[in-house]
């Protein structure tokens, strides 16, 4: 069933026909609902990768997940755990500590569906509210990555600017986080008979009874059974993978890079036999990601194809979500292209090689007092040479689907060169390959190839707006999918 007319499309269909404007609130739960897992789970990993947890900390924790939390008792059990080991820190200390882990592990288990729920309240002008018993560095990275209204979340005791090991006042787990929606809507004068709520787990039942919209997500057998009791729809997310993956995955995974050093050996003699690098460079591009993406039975949807090509020489710029990302361009742009790498980087053991071989253009970008001479290796291989080049204007991956800001460096490539910029805009490659992943999930890539955008007016001193303008081209795209009702 296409996205178009399943239970997402239902979901969207009631956001839109809700009161617009701030009057109308969607309360999200945190764990299990907006991300895949839990965020405890990542400060918990990183103590035991840096082995910080004893031997008593570590059989209580055990046993507090073998008991499972059903009671607000079993949860502040569970949370003294956790405020223990935190003891003594400031904020700021677990505010970056948090941040640092969202961007490493919690954003890739975002769930695709809950994003795009976001983005339509959003759209109608609600406010979106997280609602979770988390504490504040668990939940505020990813409420600001969403754009969030505010966050409600357990508030811990802080005394002398550090945590003392406790909770301050009521947790928000259960009848906790019920009150908690109950305060939040009089303190806004929102009547909650018209606002939203999601949740995945039993403990929620109160807190979703509370509002005129509740939706269970991804939820648990227990609350699945209460939802078909009381008519509450539901909405079932793709699952995020994790940090183990399946057999499935991995092997995958093994087949497709397994075919890309085929496809490289393929290349390498042909190369040998040519006497030419570029031969070696434009095989390796095609026929490996070609048998590499056959044998793991990935599919590659492309809207706009006929742009791959008609204005080459060019700069193909693309939004940046995964390692993925590099042999989807490979497939797309299959030969006359290569990329942009920073001029240390020719300095790295056996990377540099490989990019020299890649025949990839170096650029100083450190040399900010000589900005065109920086440049000039990337020009050359655009004007002298017609190699298209490939870059990512966000200059590294984005943690979720949200666009980062597009650096100048590639419109200046192509003002310097005289060429067109084209758009290449990947949908989701994050969820196929999320940032901090080593394995491939199944599924089809999407992808829509813009336009080729005329540079030949475009002056250096305007190169920040210009980047703005293609931005605009990605984030009204991934808005508007074309053949989806994708918000």
């Amino acid at each position: 069933m296409s996205r178009a007319e399943g239970p997402l499309a239902e979901r969207l269909r009631a956001i839109r026909e809700a009161p617009a404007g701030p009057g109308t609130v969607a309360y999200f739960d945190y764990d299990g609902t907006v991300i895949d897992g839990y965020s405890a789970g990542a400060f918990y990993r990183k103590r035991l990768r840096e082995l910080d947890v004893g031997p008593i900390e570590l059989v209580r924790t055990v046993l507090s997940g073998m008991r499972g939390i059903r009671t607000d008792d079993d949860f502040r059990e569970f949370l003294s755990i956790t405020l223990a080991s935190w003891k003594g820190h400031s904020e700021d200390e677990l505010m970056a500590l948090g941040r640092e882990l969202f961007k490493a592990e919690i954003a890739g288990q975002l769930h695709a569906e809950v994003w795009t729920l976001v983005a339509a309240h959003q759209e109608q002008g609600h406010q979106v509210v997280m609602a979770s018993s988390a504490t504040r560095f668990q939940v505020v990275p990813m409420a600001e990555e969403l754009g969030a209204d505010r966050a409600l979340v357990t508030e811990l005791e802080v005394r002398e600017g550090v945590l003392t090991g406790r909770a301050a006042g009521t947790t928000l787990w259960g009848p906790g986080k019920a009150a908690a929606v109950k305060d939040d809507a009089a303190t806004h004068g929102v009547d909650l008979d018209v606002c939203f709520g999601y949740a995945n787990g039993t403990e929620d039942v109160e807190f979703l009874s509370t509002v005129g919209h509740p939706v269970a997500v991804s939820p648990t057998d227990s609350l699945r059974a209460v939802a078909a009791e009381r008519h509450w729809p539901v909405l079932d997310c793709e699952p995020r993978g994790g940090l183990f993956p399946t057999v499935p995955d991995i092997a995958r995974t093994a087949i497709f890079y397994g075919g890309m050093l085929g496809g490289l050996a393929t290349a390498a003699g042909a190369g040998l036999l040519h006497g030419s690098r570029r031969r070696f460079v434009d095989m390796a591009g095609s026929v490996g990601a070609d048998v590499a993406f056959g044998l793991a039975g990935i599919d590659v949807d492309v809207v706009g194809a006929e742009n791959l090509v008609s204005a080459r020489p060019c700069v193909f710029v693309f939004n940046h979500q995964s390692k993925f990302d590099v042999p989807i361009m490979m497939k797309l742009l299959r030969e006359g292209f290569t990329g942009v790498a920073k001029k240390e980087a020719a300095s790295i053991p056996v990377w540099g090689q490989l990019f020299w071989a890649a025949d990839v253009a170096f650029v100083d970008r450190g040399n900010t007092t000589q900005a065109r001479e920086a440049l000039q290796p990337a020009v050359d291989k655009l004007r002298d040479e017609g190699i298209s080049l490939a870059v990512a204007p966000e200059g590294t991956r984005s943690p979720t689907p949200r666009l980062g800001r597009f650096k100048k460096g590639a419109f200046h490539i192509a003002m310097q060169a005289g060429v067109p910029v084209v758009p290449v805009i990947i949908r989701n490659a994050g969820q196929l390959m999320w940032r901090g992943a080593q394995t491939i999930r199944e599924g089809t890539v999407q992808v829509v190839v813009g336009e080729p955008i005329d540079t030949s007016e475009w002056v250096p001193e305007r190169a920040g707006q210009y980047a703005e303008q293609v931005r605009d081209v990605f984030t009204r795209t991934l808005a508007a999918w074309p053949g989806e009702d994708a918000r």
